[in-house]
């Protein structure tokens, strides 16, 4: 029988060219609607979302909002202190619990899914292909996590057995390639077996599980006797509190702790493939049959370049649209890679990357010292200009509306922040749920502390999306005004960012050119311009069309009669030749403006002139020719 909705998925890209834009959700708190919210609450006491939760009418709205993919956080079966041993699944060793949810990364079984999120446990897998069926129905697609750095310590898969790890390894060996994991030897720092770890010590629990759910002893009985390197490439018997424990690194072949590479290389191409290697393609192919379209991977540059160039083709063999986007940081000491592994990872085969340096420089802006100047230095980057996924928010990152975050501003800061980020490029786009109806996560949720993110380890529920989902209508029922217009802010803008001169077209960057320009939004004492005012223009000439990027970043000041200057170079960018008149229109307004006419005299330059530009706004200019005058009426 034909699935409409997959071929459907399979069509459109011949019909269209989309821009990425992915809705990052984590089921457990989606469709949550319980609003108890009982810091350390147990699954009966806070609630989950259900796959069911993620039904038609939510469907419809985030599509109609303009994403083309969901990514589902926290979909794979993870270590838990729930007990799920009516069906099989006996609660995890607290010693080995970040909250009582537990970490999303700390998958137990690559080949299942999490039963908090299944009406009815057994059949959790079922659901979750109703739930996969469904999404693919509204014309979305869907991306799930991909960890394949590390397991949880407890990982033992139910579904394919065959496929565990480490069962044939050689433990007398800190490193060997065919190996799965790293064994810490008895030279090992941390004093030798047993593994202990940091939850526990001298007679009182230490972790803030352990504190709430007792029974921690600081030991896990599955490594009494040897111990495995944590997943943070913490070599030593006794990790400590901020490491990540509960986990351990799987192994691809790469010694970490000497560059060794033992596995196929362009140098070395016919080396034995390393047995992780066939697993995590397993692992891959599962999902891929199952309809799964993209996969998101965790901490990706610790794993070795050549693993991905390798399994990205394997899966593209299997389905050429496969999608795969890389959590990276180039400036992490744990990664492989030679030089740029953001770099690296593309060429690897990557769809997108994470881009964390503009992400940084915009909230530095606000945190200090930054100015949106310095954003000039990651826009120049003509690989990452292509491919790079742009973020205002995701799990790991605080809320835009955190308290004490983004300068105490709130809300209203994601308007200026998204617009740019989101305008930089022609990679991906990512929103972060709750993020478009300013959830704040405040105070503390149980493991996850008062730190500003939304917990992902605890039951829990968003106050401000709750207000959104209104008893799973979807249809923002109960939002303030100022929640809708925010949402319908971000739904201009999504819609914006698709066009040709976003997707496809070019970058000029403006603020470089505007240093010395008074009227650029400098204000009193500062040497320069381009503090607080970002600008560039976006030019696809395949479609002949045009945008200006404005954006004011300050939380207070209105700048009055700016000027932004267009050097000779950004008219020849353009394409305007002299003598052209032009009208600027902002689209991302809700209310139609007023058009701002522009004559380009020579080829030398011409100031732009705006009468404002308000705290906390962003507009986008789209060039159009001004009309000719009508022909007069002839009797």
């Amino acid at each position: 029988m034909l699935d409409v909705g997959r071929w459907m998925l399979d069509v459109l890209p011949f019909l269209s060219m989309d821009r990425i834009r992915i809705y990052q959700l984590l089921p457990r708190l989606f469709g949550n609607t319980n609003e108890t919210r009982r810091m350390n609450g147990t699954l009966a006491e806070n609630g989950a979302g259900k796959f069911a939760d993620i039904n038609d009418a939510a469907l419809s709205s985030l599509r109609d909002m303009g994403f083309t993919h969901l990514w589902l956080t926290g979909l794979l079966r993870h270590a838990t202190g729930t007990d799920y041993s009516a069906i099989g699944l006996p609660p995890d060793d607290p010693d080995l619990l970040k909250g009582l949810a537990g970490s999303p990364f700390a998958v137990v079984d690559f080949f299942d899914v999490c039963p908090d999120y299944a009406v009815h446990p057994a059949h959790r897998l079922d659901e979750f292909k109703t739930l996969l069926e469904r999404i693919h129905s509204h014309g979305l697609r869907l991306i799930l996590d991909f960890v394949a750095n590390h397991v949880a310590r407890s990982y033992y898969s139910r579904i394919h057995p065959e496929l565990n790890f480490g069962v044939v390894d050689d433990r007398g060996k800190f490193f060997d390639p065919r190996n799965n994991f790293f064994y810490l030897q008895l030279d090992s720092p941390g004093g030798g077996p047993p593994l202990r770890l940091p939850t526990f010590a001298d007679g009182r629990a230490i972790s803030a599980t352990c504190r709430v759910h007792g029974g921690c002893d600081g030991r896990f009985d599955g490594e009494h006797d040897h111990g495995r390197v944590t997943g943070n490439n913490a070599a030593t018997w006794a990790p400590g509190i901020g490491d990540w424990y509960e986990t351990a690194k799987l192994n691809y072949g790469y010694d970490f702790t000497t560059g060794a590479r033992d596995y196929p290389t362009a140098e070395e191409p016919h080396k034995p493939v390393p047995d992780t290697w066939l697993k995590m393609d397993a692992v891959l192919a599962y999902w891929q049959e199952m309809g799964v379209d993209g996969f998101r991977c965790d901490m990706a540059h610790m794993v070795p370049p050549e693993f991905w160039q390798w399994a990205v083709a394997r899966a593209r063999a299997r389905q050429p649209g496969v999608f795969f986007a890389g959590e990276a940081y180039d400036n992490d000491p744990m990664k492989v890679g030679r030089a740029n592994v953001l770099h690296d990872l593309l060429a690897a085969g990557f769809d997108t990357i994470y881009d964390d340096p503009s992400y940084k420089i915009l909230k530095g802006v606000y945190d200090g010292p930054k100015w949106a100047n310095d954003l000039e230095a990651s826009a120049v980057d003509p690989v990452l200009f292509t491919r790079a996924l742009h973020y205002a928010e995701n799990h790991d990152e605080v809320r835009l509306a955190g308290a004490n975050q983004w300068g105490g501003i709130g809300m209203q800061v994601g308007r200026p922040v998204s617009a740019i980020l989101f305008g930089l490029s022609r990679g991906p786009v990512l929103l972060y749920s709750g993020q478009e109806v300013g959830e704040p996560a405040q105070g503390a949720e149980g493991f996850g502390s008062d730190d500003a993110r939304t917990t992902i380890f605890d039951y829990w529920s968003m106050p401000e999306l709750a207000r959104w989902v209104n008893d799973h209508r979807y249809d923002g029922g109960r939002l303030s005004l100022e929640q809708r217009d925010l949402r319908a802010f971000y739904a201009r803008l999504l819609a914006l960012v698709n066009e040709p001169a976003f997707r496809e077209g070019e970058f000029f960057g403006l603020n470089p050119a505007n240093l010395e320009n008074t009227r650029f939004g400098r204000l009193p004492g500062e040497p320069a311009s381009g503090h607080w005012l970002h600008a560039f223009l976006r030019y696809d000439a395949a479609h002949d069309q045009r945008f200006l990027v404005l954006a004011n970043l300050h939380r207070s000041e209105t700048f009055h009669d700016i000027g932004v200057w267009l050097p000779k170079t950004a008219l020849e960018f353009l394409q305007t030749p002299a003598g052209s008149a032009w009208q600027l229109h902002d689209r991302l307004k809700l209310e139609p403006q007023p058009a701002c006419k522009i004559d380009v005299p020579n080829n030398n330059g011409a100031m732009l002139s705006f009468t404002e530009c308000t705290p906390l706004s962003a507009c986008y200019y789209e060039w159009l020719p001004v009309p000719p005058p009508a022909n007069p009426l002839h009797e």
